[in-house]
């Protein structure tokens, strides 16, 4: 099979529609979630905000049993990839091939220990352009927001899930 074949898919059919009582819990969720975040931002005076965080509440609220989505991987996969965005730019600086070693690195790490999160992925990238404008970046980075960020949203997603869900959230924690 030739790439020109290749690219033109399996022409599956479109996933099933999302019911509009799955939009709107959807939805809500990604308000409490976020708004929490940056409630506590506000009051705590420590920024719990990443980027990475909108993408991670349409995985915890539009798709909460999927693996991505489980607080093992939506926390783990945040620190593992904020880690390794932090070490690489202070070993090798703000460069084009540091980005993608980091980004490389924090996706096969995330597959090594199980805790892929997609939206994770953008964590080095964030942790680059972070130190390229300000000139460097803190290892505190790891802590506010990541881990603090990634947590609050997770606790959202716990108590949200299982309150307007019939199953059960999460799947599995370790």
């Amino acid at each position: 099979m030739s790439l020109l074949e290749k690219l033109q898919g399996d022409r599956a059919a479109l996933p099933a529609a999302f019911s509009a009582k799955a939009v709107g819990l959807a939805w809500l969720g990604a308000f409490i979630a976020i708004a929490v975040v940056a409630i506590l931002t506000q009051r705590l005076e420590h920024m719990l905000i990443l980027g990475s965080f909108g993408a991670s509440c349409v995985i915890l609220f539009a798709y909460p049993d999927a693996p991505f989505a489980q607080p093992r991987n939506t926390v783990g996969g945040h620190f593992l990839s904020s880690l390794v965005g932090l070490t690489v730019v202070s070993l090798l600086g703000v460069t084009w091939w540091a980005l993608a070693i980091a980004v490389a690195t924090a996706v096969a790490l995330m597959m090594v220990t199980r805790t892929v999160h997609p939206p994770a992925g953008s964590n080095p990238v964030i942790v680059w352009l972070l130190a390229a404008s300000h000139g460097g970046l803190g290892w505190d980075f790891l802590l506010f927001p990541t881990l603090f960020g990634a947590i609050a949203i997770t606790i959202v997603a716990l108590i949200y899930n299982n309150v307007t869900r019939e199953g059960r959230y999460p799947k599995y924690w370790f």
